[in-house]
């Protein structure tokens, strides 16, 4: 049995995974979505009317000094994002949240996809790729190939995978530095490449225009910055990508073709 899965730990990735659910069934997926939800979090009853599989996750056990070491503050103070900015719902912490799927072992393979992604053409041929497979976190640079991106990935759930990767995870004094991307990406050294089609992380519509082929583009990853965002600081150079968001949140049709910034 396959399964897609995300992650939602508060209301405002309630509504990236809203997004995320339409945009699956958009694309015909014939399988179902997995809503990994911090407990207590408002608006689950929302997705569960996306026909969502709800399940109340907990974060896995951590102890104070790793969690200290994981916050906000600290991670931004140790490790600061300079090239786009995380808004301020997002928790670190929350982050290591998804190896909680390794415990869903009545699922042979699943597709994690970050709530602030949606899907523009079907994609469960991922399902045929092996644990454990990602994409570059390809956005600046072609430097940026040799990365993991941890928005999208194939995984095979084990009890036994689990209770490793969390021996390994609070580890004393180490510090992930992109949390779950950082350490799935030391856990699994010899991950397996995915196309970057299949997770186009948006900075590459203005970094990288010659690899934004609209035919090619399989899901579009909001990293940073999030389409919804009110005070969205680069609402001018991403409109095209923030318009595509809100079409398929709000069931209307998308374009035909979405072209980057022309190059000089």
């Amino acid at each position: 049995m396959f399964a897609y899965a995300t992650l939602v730990t508060n209301s405002d990735y309630v509504l990236g995974a809203t997004a995320l659910a339409r945009s699956l069934k958009r694309a015909s997926a014939t399988c179902p979505l997995i809503v990994m939800a911090k407990p207590g979090t408002p608006g689950l009853d929302t997705l569960e009317g996306e026909g969502c599989i709800v399940r109340e996750t907990e974060k896995p056990a951590m102890s104070r000094a790793f969690q200290s070491r994981h916050s906000r503050a600290a991670q931004h103070a140790r490790s600061p994002f300079t090239k786009g900015e995380k808004p301020e719902f997002h928790d670190p912490i929350d982050n290591f949240m998804k190896l909680e799927l390794w415990r869903l072992e009545e699922y042979e393979r699943i597709v994690f996809i970050d709530a602030d992604a949606i899907v523009v053409r079907n994609v469960d041929k991922l399902f045929g790729y092996p644990e454990f497979s990602a994409a570059p976190n390809l956005y600046e640079t072609l430097a940026d190939m040799h990365r993991m991106n941890s928005g999208v990935f194939v995984a095979r759930p084990s009890r036994r995978t689990y209770e490793d990767m969390l021996e390994r995870l609070d580890t004393p004094e180490v510090f992930w530095r992109r949390t779950d991307q950082t350490f799935l990406e030391a856990y699994y050294p010899d991950w397996h490449g995915l196309p970057y089609t299949y997770n186009v992380l948006q900075y590459i519509f203005f970094n990288l225009p010659d690899l934004w082929h609209w035919p090619s583009i399989k899901l579009v990853h909001y990293q940073y910055e999030k389409p919804w965002q009110r005070d969205h600081p680069k609402r001018e150079a991403l409109a095209p990508l923030i318009d595509l968001w809100y079409r398929v949140l709000e069931g209307r049709p998308i374009p035909d073709d979405i072209r980057a910034p022309a190059t000089a």
